[in-house]
């Protein structure tokens, strides 16, 4: 794993200052790549490429960036884990190296960018293709490693990080259009970032810049077009063929791995399946709050590792942790996104950091197989109106208000959502009522300036996504899971990624290879959801990988945060001191005065002030100390 970034001149000049430029965006990514540092500066001066190392592949000969010797050059992040079948189909006696690099490398050589479509893996790379004259960006298929960039004038920058990107722009403003976004979802969709001219390549999709110009296409699409042909038997059988040939090629490194493993049914299967391919030098990584059952899901950990015979290292996270620690998740995180989650995450992978160069994770199974609470209080709807309508037999897409009754258990501590759910709007467009379920901004009313944010409308770029032409239109679990796939999803990596990234430690997901993504794209919902049951599928391939109190656990917690309850006591003074100070009063577009407000009035597991203390902690970090950010020497 590691950090690339680079420069390009749009109009072939050179580039004033070119060394020194890539050094600085190598020195704001080092924590990427303790192990090495590359560069090239093309001879004409109008290009360089800059990479920091992390070994885990080819540990004496794979540094970057690298080249082909017929004047491609190359930086790269990420793992090709098929890289060694490739080598053999690009013939190996060609090689120079044992990296999946120069298999990147001569694949592109081959067959230019439609080599993405052999890869099977996690990158992100940046590629001078000589002949060409062309500077080639792209990206994997679900946004695992991140790619950023800005057109500064007539050059274009791009990195693993922005924080890299920051001393090369006009001045560091907020993105508006992302900001509403992150109001509304807690995270920016379609390629917008919190920064102002900073955009991130989707995933699943390739930049081309040559002759001055600069185009994106996509390379990747999943289709949601449904087999009815096959039988939920047959679907277990490939899901388990899929994923065990998944985490085998995820254990493809020089270095030992080791695993998250939180307890839940899609960590836990990857940490199963992964130790019996490791014996006896495999090892779990599980983080906790001592505060009682509600915040603790470390026995279900360790009942794992002792079924499967192997250690589970556990971080016991604090409040103290919290307030040392939270300013340098949302710094490495480059922008708030997503829930509390990340800052748990960052001290569990720090104490992996110590023990383990590498460990997977369970990230995906939700988006892909239907694991979020949210699918069944919308799915309950469509059944009561389906119901009422006389509909609820008809065609191949619809749970029956009677079968999904038993499950509605599961609902039991979303009470105060449903009802807020169900004030007004019901029976809605479907599209709607989604996003009702997912819209976060309407918790949001005296403390954000919503005149100073424009007309920009995040509800229509979130329709274009629920409504598009690659799902089917009678489906709404497809398009719920798609919409989270597409947006959630990538801003869950982007967690993953940093939080990780942050220690020097390579985070892998074998649940996000595309054979099984695409084959859980043909699955009928009725056999992913069947009965109302979450992950129903999934569930019953897991059965025979996972002890039972794993795979019948109805108490998904999904990391929580005592977070209101600490910013009410321990962690009051530290709060009220962030949100008070003179700058935190003259925010553009949060009165903070009124969030610090309305703390204790916040319910336990509230999104909201997380989201609020987040944007601040943001603002400090990147606006309030811009000139340290664009000299190359943060504090943080």
């Amino acid at each position: 794993m590691c950090g690339i970034a680079g420069v390009l001149d749009l109009c072939g000049q050179p580039i004033p200052e070119l060394s020194t430029r890539l050094h600085l965006m190598s020195r704001l990514q080092r924590h990427r790549g303790p192990d090495g540092a590359g560069m090239f500066e093309h001879p004409r001066g109008h290009v360089g490429l800059a990479h920091v190392r992390l070994s885990i592949i080819d540990l004496d000969s794979g540094a970057q960036p690298m080249t082909d010797g017929a004047g491609n050059w190359v930086t790269y992040n990420g793992e090709i884990y098929n890289y060694l079948e490739l080598r053999d189909e690009l013939g190996a006696e060609r090689f120079r190296t044992r990296s999946d690099t120069e298999v990147l490398l001569h694949g592109f050589r081959k067959a230019g960018t439609a080599c993405l479509d052999a890869l099977r893996g996690m990158f992100a790379f940046a590629l001078w293709d000589e002949q060409g004259q062309a500077l080639v960006l792209a990206r994997d298929r679900f946004g695992i490693k991140p790619l950023y960039w800005a057109k500064v004038g007539d050059r274009l920058y791009f990195a693993s990080e922005i924080k890299a990107l920051l001393p090369f722009l006009p001045q560091i403003e907020t993105d508006v259009a992302g900001l509403k976004d992150y109001f509304a979802f807690q995270f920016c969709i379609a390629g917008k970032t919190l920064f102002q001219g900073v955009h991130e390549l989707l995933p699943g999709h390739f930049l081309v810049a040559s002759n001055g110009t600069v185009r994106i296409e996509r390379y990747w699409e999943v289709f949601y077009e449904l087999d009815f042909e096959h039988t939920e038997r047959w679907f277990q059988g490939r899901i388990d063929e899929l994923l065990m040939d998944s985490v085998r090629l995820h254990l493809r490194a020089d270095v030992p791995i080791g695993a998250y493993v939180s307890g839940g049914l899609d960590s836990s299967l990857v940490a199963s399946l992964a130790a019996l391919e490791s014996p006896g030098d495999f090892v779990g990584f599980n983080g906790r709050f001592l505060l009682g059952p509600e915040y603790d899901e470390s026995a279900y950990a360790r009942s794992l590792g002792e079924w499967r015979g192997f250690p589970i290292l556990e971080a016991d996270i604090g409040v103290a942790d919290f307030v040392a620690n939270i300013e340098r998740v949302i710094y490495h995180l480059d922008f708030p996104v997503a829930g509390p989650g990340s800052f748990p995450q960052f001290m569990t992978s720090a104490l992996a950091s110590q023990h383990r160069k590498v460990v997977l994770g369970g990230q995906g199974g939700d988006e892909i197989f239907g694991g979020y609470a949210r699918y069944l209080i919308a799915y309950f709807e469509q059944c009561i109106k389906a119901a009422i309508d006389g509909t609820a037999h008809n065609g191949n897409f619809i749970v029956t208000y009677e079968s999904i009754i038993p499950n509605l258990t599961a609902l039991r501590s979303y009470k105060p959502l449903l009802q807020e759910f169900w004030r007004d709007g019901l029976f809605e467009d479907l599209d709607r009522r989604y996003y009702r379920l997912v819209n976060r901004s309407n918790d949001l009313r005296d403390e954000v300036r919503w005149e100073e944010l424009g007309d920009y409308s995040p509800f229509e770029t979130f329709r274009s996504i629920f409504r598009a032409s690659n799902v089917q239109k009678e489906s709404y679990f497809d398009s719920m899971t798609h919409f989270d796939f597409k947006t959630l999803l990538p801003a869950l990596l982007q967690v993953e990624d940093r939080v990780s990234m942050a220690h020097g430690l390579e985070a892998r997901v074998p649940l996000l290879d595309h054979p099984l993504v695409e084959l859980a794209a043909t699955i009928p919902s009725n056999v992913k959801f069947q009965n109302g049951t979450m992950k129903h599928v999934f569930r019953e391939v897991a059965r025979r990988h996972l002890p039972p109190p794993i795979v019948n656990r109805k108490d998904k917690m999904g990391f929580p945060v005592p977070l209101v309850s600490w910013l009410k006591n321990e962690a009051h003074e530290f709060v009220c001191d962030l949100f008070s100070s003179r700058r935190a009063r003259e925010r553009p577009f949060v009165d903070n005065t009124k969030v610090l407000d309305g703390l204790a009035r916040e319910p336990q597991f509230s999104r909201k002030i997380w989201g609020l203390l987040s944007l601040e902690l943001w603002q400090r970090a990147f606006h309030d100390r811009a000139h340290e950010l664009r000299s190359g020497a943060p504090r943080i």
